[in-house]
């Protein structure tokens, strides 16, 4: 149960006690102290609710195998039960978070889990407690039939989230016809949010497009742009002083991963002075990309037939920025760790399981 005596003030954050009405659940981030944003595309909401969890707590990695199999123990069904949709890191306790749905179709049940220090596993009781929302109003319908990357445009209405200095980023796709979009929403959930539909070029295709949405995300350059990457699989620098204003914005294409592929998660490390990016996939190797590079990177703006290859082939070369490969198979989710470390949800033949990794043996 949330403890609510240590709840962050209701008035700061214009949060009230209550049930939220969560009918999915998916990207998450966290925000100041503690906040939690629950994306949840199927009623086209975000929720943020105060988990009661703000304590200080020690650096600490999480390492536990067969951790899908805990979690379906927990819940009270099998492992083929259980779909993992994303992972944060609670920024001052260092519990992990995890948005989780048991069983499938209209039997389908959304949970928050959540993984304390000591490796027990516990969910958010949603039950009285305090949170706010914000209201999609830009989301496709239900039955809109536009597929996008083979998925229904409603179940894309939000597909990452950050939050920086006083808002939180949402990518995702809205019902207009450039459905690519970037929405700022201020946080409390008092203000006006401001919206701008996206394009970028995309070198294996060979064209610019409007549709694709962003599919993962990461704060930049002292949250002075973004770092976005997309199906098949550009890596994209959006400046945001160009958001402003709603109007149309056009991306910088740094890469190209290769063909075939569907990016899962990204995120940004520090270390020894340097700033990296990690790019998680569904068909290739991880991905590591020194940021200094990104920062010398042109435009790529020219198609490269060469992009194109077979997806039987385990890995293309790509285009844009070097990067190297690292022997970490089967990574679904990442979340940085105490700063110096990254936790990684890896699938294997054996199940998922839950690895920190120091960031120096990167």
């Amino acid at each position: 149960m949330v403890d609510l005596t240590s709840a962050t003030s209701l008035d700061q954050f214009g949060l009230s006690i209550g049930t939220p009405a969560i009918r999915s659940v998916g990207p998450l981030a966290f925000g100041p102290d503690g906040i939690l944003f629950v994306a949840d595309n199927v009623g086209a909401f975000i929720f943020a609710i105060d988990p009661g969890d703000s304590g200080e707590g020690e650096p600490h990695d999480v390492n536990l195998a067969n951790f899908d199999a805990s979690l379906a123990s927990y819940l009270g069904c099998s492992r083929d039960d259980v779909a993992i949709r994303d992972m944060a890191v609670h920024p001052t306790s260092g519990s992990v978070y995890l948005s989780v749905v048991r069983g499938s179709g209209d039997a389908s049940v959304p949970v928050i889990i959540r993984v304390a220090g000591d490796g027990s596993i516990g969910d958010v009781a949603l039950e009285n407690i305090p949170h706010s929302q914000y209201e999609i109003t830009d989301a496709a319908d239900e039955d809109d039939p536009r597929l996008v990357t083979r998925m229904q445009l409603r179940t894309v209405t939000v597909t990452d989230m950050s939050y920086v200095d006083g808002l939180l980023l949402v990518a995702g796709t809205s019902n207009e016809e450039f459905t690519s979009t970037l929405r700022r929403v201020p946080f409390p959930f008092n203000g006006d949010a401001k919206s701008n539909s996206l394009e970028i070029f995309h070198v294996s295709h060979g064209k610019y497009e409007t549709a694709a949405p962003i599919r993962a995300f990461v704060p930049y350059q002292g949250n002075t742009s973004i770092l976005a990457s997309y199906t098949c699989t550009p890596v994209v620098q959006f400046t945001l002083s160009e958001f402003d204003s709603e109007k149309h914005v056009m991306g910088k294409t740094v890469a190209e991963l290769g063909s075939h592929n569907h990016p899962l998660d990204l995120i940004a490390y520090r270390h020894d002075g340097g700033e990296y990016l990690l790019v998680c996939n569904d068909r290739h190797p991880l991905f590591k990309i020194a940021c200094k590079d990104i920062d010398g990177q042109g435009p790529l703006t020219v198609p490269d037939d060469s992009m194109d290859a077979s997806p039987a082939d385990p890995v293309t070369p790509g285009v844009g920025v070097p990067r190297q490969l690292l022997p970490h198979p089967g990574v679904k989710r990442m979340a940085n760790l105490n700063g110096d470390a990254v936790l990684m949800l890896h699938q294997d033949d054996d199940g998922a399981h839950l690895r920190t990794y120091a960031t120096a043996s990167l």
